[in-house]
């Protein structure tokens, strides 16, 4: 659905809660440019720029890339896209990048999806991966056509060592206490709105409705 009004508008969600699928229809429905911040450090690194060989050395070193070195590179891409309307995915992840990018650019809407936990925890423990392509299937969801094998190249299917309950609930908890202070951030500035549900097919449906009224 093309507009010509220009929409910026963020998307957070917790690990597993659909935010990878909802980010795709609303790319896809709304014509918005999809700017992931993983991808974005992912291609700086591959291409060796000055940024991705900061990142990487933090990277390997098994330190988080400092804040000054994602913030630059998200504002930049931001710039070079110039008029078109986007989703930023990734990005802030702390209060301060929240407030960088408040200062630097108008966002019209965070969207955020709120999936109960326990939700979350059941689905990502039926999960499976093939891990050379990253490809994901869910048991009961997102069945592979064979079970236990990729539906591209019938390779073996492997569960994550880090999915397991415990593991993913500390994730989630950590996810938790590192976003509520950038969903606190945006409500005050009256831009956040919070979806609720317990699958993308029952939360996309809102989404929708809220964007259309929204962009059109």
């Amino acid at each position: 659905m093309a507009s010509g009004k220009l929409f910026r508008a963020i998307i957070m969600g917790a690990p597993g809660s659909g935010k990878g699928t909802v980010s795709g229809r609303i790319v896809k429905v709304f014509n918005l440019k999809h700017i992931s911040s993983g991808d974005l450090l992912r291609s700086n690194i591959e291409k060796r720029t000055e940024l991705g060989l900061i990142a990487d050395k933090y990277i390997r070193e098994g330190k988080l890339v400092p804040d000054i070195y994602i913030t630059k590179c998200i504002l930049g891409e931001l710039k070079q896209i110039g008029t078109s309307s986007w989703l930023l995915d990734g990005f802030p992840r702390t209060r301060e990048q929240a407030d960088d990018l408040w200062n630097q650019e108008r966002i019209d809407s965070v969207i955020n999806l709120d999936v109960p936990f326990e939700v979350i925890i059941e689905r990502i423990q039926s999960r499976w991966v093939h891990l050379p392509s990253g490809r994901v299937y869910n048991v009961g969801f997102n069945d592979p056509k064979t079970p236990g094998r990729d539906d591209v190249t019938g390779e073996p299917l492997s569960q994550r060592p880090d999915d397991n309950p415990v593991a993913v609930r500390k994730r989630l908890e950590v996810y938790d206490a590192c976003t509520r202070p950038i969903n606190d951030y945006f409500d005050k500035k009256g831009v956040l709105v919070t979806f609720k549900g317990s699958t993308t097919d029952e939360i996309w449906p809102h989404v929708k409705q809220y964007l259309e009224a929204k962009i059109q």
